[in-house]
């Protein structure tokens, strides 16, 4: 028989938000018929902008032209959709070549993958909580040892973001070589400003350290302060990966389209400390492992940085704040403290005292049938904390908001 990647039996039993779906079928089965709301799973309800669609559609009938039909794309991503990335770059006055640029069917695959040009023996530095991908992969590619009662990995440098730290990581107190960014921070909601950033670039400089930087959500920020990109802030080309999403902005959720950015002055070292660009490998990863995301994909993706295709997306975003909002000032008004739902589409409870963060998830859903996510599934320091997705409609949020505070209502919430 062959032998397996035995790292898999390290990783918990379930994938979290395949537990919080079978909880959910579990309550179906028992209550036929009774509406659920689901503001768990951050996946948007909004639909694609109509100029993406008019301009994959154009591109659904050049597909079907003699003349104008296209096979095979460039595995790394065609240079038209490119190009507009780069301009939106420039406009923050951010300078990259089209070749530091790499679009990708989402992120989510190419944060997993980019663990696969790191060898076993890099020190991993995670957020405390933090969104489970960034983790499982580690744990699949043998960089972590099992895991202990407290929920924690041997191996892992855990970095709390919890309240009584006001949400923001500490410097680790040994050196780390990878480090996992989300800001604005999925799940917590919070963000962090140019000057708390840029600790970290000069952390990672002196370090020989990388920074994994997930900006999915950077097109949620309203705050003038907060980086739209790690390479706003200088230094950041040597240490710095970044990853960018259509999906919550666009509504690219059911279409898949991301980049990812890798400076050609990023490098890593050999076993033999020879430099190695981390640009180039990438790239010869990507030419043998991908067929690149497909050409009405990315026309999409490139009607997304039109005047129009930005209004759109921009309209879309607000819908999604004001739920954001509603959420925030509601959850408030019950007595809950609420982080987040000001830079990001999440809100992220602080439950009542003494709770299980699934003992809550079990009773907002056993009682007024709305699904959330448990903190603690994002990681330990998670316990205590409850996260909300603002991606659901106006309505459903609002009937959520309305049957929590009927529930909770002469209840005491501290």
């Amino acid at each position: 028989m062959s032998n397996i990647n035995e790292n898999f039996l390290k990783l918990e039993n379930n994938y979290l938000f395949v537990t919080i779906a079978d909880k959910v079928k579990e309550y179906e089965k028992k209550n036929p018929g009774k509406k659920i709301i689901k503001l768990g799973i951050g996946d948007i309800t909004r639909p694609i902008p109509k100029t993406i669609v008019e301009a994959m559609m154009k591109a659904v009938n050049e597909m079907g032209d003699n003349e104008l039909f296209r096979g095979y794309g460039p595995e790394l991503g065609y240079n038209f959709l490119k190009e507009k990335i780069k301009e939106e770059y420039e406009r923050r006055n951010i300078k990259f070549e089209l070749d530091e640029i790499f679009i990708s069917d989402g992120i989510a695959a190419d944060i997993g993958n980019f663990s696969e040009l790191f060898s076993e023996n890099n020190k991993v530095a995670i957020t405390d909580p933090i969104y489970p991908e960034y983790l499982d992969v580690n744990v699949i590619s043998g960089r972590t040892g099992k895991i202990n009662e407290d929920g924690k990995y041997e191996g892992v440098y855990y970095m709390p973001i919890i309240e009584e730290n006001n949400f923001e990581p500490e410097l680790p107190k040994e050196k780390v070589d990878f480090i996992y960014f989300c800001f604005p921070n999925n799940p917590t909601g919070t963000v962090l400003n140019k000057q708390q950033l840029k600790k970290w670039i000069d952390y990672a400089n002196e370090n020989n350290s990388i920074i994994f930087y997930d900006a999915a959500y950077e097109g949620f920020i309203t705050t003038q302060d907060i980086p739209h990109s790690i390479y706003e802030i200088e230094g950041a080309k040597k240490c710095c990966v970044e990853f960018k999403s259509f999906s919550k902005t666009a509504g690219f959720t059911g279409v898949r389209c991301g980049y990812t950015i890798v400076p050609k002055e990023l490098y890593g070292v050999t076993s033999k400390n020879e430099k190695v660009s981390i640009n180039e490998i990438w790239a010869r990863r990507q030419s043998t492992k991908t067929n690149g995301v497909s050409y009405i994909t990315q026309r999409g993706a490139e009607a997304a940085f039109t005047e129009e295709g930005k209004k759109e997306i921009k309209e879309n975003i607000g819908y999604y704040m004001k739920n954001a909002k509603m959420l925030k000032e509601e959850f408030e008004n019950i007595g809950f403290k609420v982080y987040g739902g000001e830079n990001a589409p999440y809100v992220w409870l602080k439950i009542p005292e003494g709770k299980k963060s699934w003992d809550f998830f079990d009773e907002l859903l056993d009682n007024v049938g709305v699904v959330g996510t448990p903190g603690v599934g994002f990681g330990p320091s998670g316990e205590g904390y409850f996260r909300l997705t603002a991606f659901g409609t106006k309505e459903n949020t609002k009937e959520a908001i309305e049957r929590i505070k009927k529930y909770y209502d002469n209840k005491n919430i501290s």
